[in-house]
């Protein structure tokens, strides 16, 4: 065969996959046509037996007839949907079968439908369970399951910076939105996300994550398409990513898509850090949102800002069109006593701080009582005594207060009775 018939007889292969696909679609339409129309027919059986309803002889045999042609057509379409390879193989294995059984029986019961109309009942419920499975999960028809228990929920993170990036972080993620249309029961466009090796490999198109170049990685470009472009992912109709998690998968990627490094192994640009940070969970704490102070202050040292985050530490405002800051040292490697005067020029402005797991001692609150308008601290998991607490009696706009792990008594607590507007003290 020359190279001029063997690209011709390629082209005409191509095609013929394309047209076989097409038809495949057609399934959809008809697999559920065999299994109302025999369901029927079996009524239609048993209700001709009564003396009343003998006429119903003809309409029996047309109904089998027509559930005989529904299901060998949908057995023809199901064959050339599987050839897509999209589906799990075992399932797709399973469910053939059953669904040519379902074609040669009807064939059978046109002829014969008073004999054996119970058993072609069951094989086509036994094959439309097997069709569910394959498109809404192996266990979609588990009554005993309430729908919540099969819903992810989100590993809690104690301290994202211990996190492993991929199981902690990037996993949960993409089991709540991929899984259901790229794991074990279906895999669209050959792509399977469950499983590492397979995720990496990628789908028919090829691999969709290069490793350290998050804009050629076909997984972020197709999360960050419009939701009505026909490539967008997840399916418009599917739960979506926010741009949050969109910004984690692509800082995944772009730091090299590791499997096994843990969040602070990684490089953290600063964008990236409100996101880490949300992800943390802060154990045995109710998190409030603390008030605005109704009076306006000053915009912000710059400069006095800038230090703290060259150290990894996060500042924000508290909200949109305000100069209240809060800043967070959650993602912070070494800050203790030291660097604590970094807080002073921005005394007027911070209202949040969060010192939870740094190294300071009772010396800090020294800084700390300067910040006249606090209203939410944070000193969980530090070395703060009774006698650091006293110095937190000048905060007179303080109101949230976090002391868990800490060997802060009662007797300490006692000392902020004189503080009217603190309303929680968590131990």
């Amino acid at each position: 065969m020359s190279p001029e018939q063997s690209s011709q007889l390629k082209a005409h292969s191509s095609k013929l996959s394309r047209m076989f696909e097409f038809l495949g679609r057609f399934h959809v339409a008809l697999v559920h046509l065999p299994i109302g129309i025999l369901m029927l027919a079996c009524l239609f059986q048993w209700l001709e037996r009564k003396p009343k309803f003998s006429s119903l002889h003809v309409a029996t045999s047309i109904a089998f007839l027509i559930g005989m042609i529904c299901a060998i057509l949908s057995a023809v379409t199901g064959y050339l949907l599987s050839r897509s390879g999209d589906y799990d193989e075992d399932l797709v294995t399973a469910h053939q079968w059953m669904g040519i059984g379902v074609a040669l029986v009807s064939v059978a019961m046109y002829y014969l439908y008073k004999r054996s109309s119970v058993a072609r009942l069951q094989v086509s419920i036994s094959t439309g369970h097997l069709g569910g499975s394959l498109t809404h999960g192996s266990d979609y028809l588990s009554p005993w399951k309430h729908p919540d228990t099969l819903t992810v929920q989100r590993k809690p993170i104690p301290n994202v910076q211990e996190a492993v990036a991929y199981a902690d972080v990037i996993q949960p993620l993409l089991q709540t939105k991929c899984y259901g249309c790229h794991g074990k029961n279906k895999q669209k466009g050959k792509l399977r996300m469950d499983d590492i090796l397979r995720l990496m490999k990628g789908g028919k198109d090829g691999p969709v994550i290069v490793p350290g170049n998050a804009a050629k990685s076909e997984m972020v470009r197709r999360t960050s398409l419009p939701r009505e472009d026909d490539d967008h992912m997840p399916p418009k109709e599917k739960p979506q990513l926010n741009e949050q998690e969109i910004a984690l998968i692509h800082w995944w990627i772009a730091s090299g898509a590791s499997f096994d490094k843990k969040v602070k192994e990684l490089d953290q640009p600063e964008e990236i850090k409100p996101a880490l940070i949300s992800l943390q969970n802060e154990q045995r704490q109710r998190i409030i949102i603390p008030d605005i102070p109704a009076t306006p202050v000053a915009a912000a040292d710059e400069a006095a800002i800038k230090k703290l985050k060259d150290m990894g530490v996060v500042v924000m405002p508290v909200a949109q069109n305000t100069n209240y800051l809060s800043i967070n040292f959650v993602i912070t490697k070494d800050f203790g006593d030291a660097q604590m005067p970094l807080l002073l020029p921005l005394k007027e402005q911070v209202i949040e701080l969060k010192l939870g797991s740094t190294s300071i001692t009772d010396s800090a609150l020294q800084v700390v009582s300067q910040l006249k308008n606090l209203m939410h601290l944070q000193l969980d998991h530090t070395k703060i005594t009774d006698k650091g607490v006293a110095n937190l009696t000048a905060l007179q706009n303080l109101r949230y207060l976090n002391l868990v792990a800490t060997t802060v008594t009662a007797e300490g607590v006692m000392r902020l009775k004189g503080l009217k507007n603190l309303r929680s003290i968590y131990l």
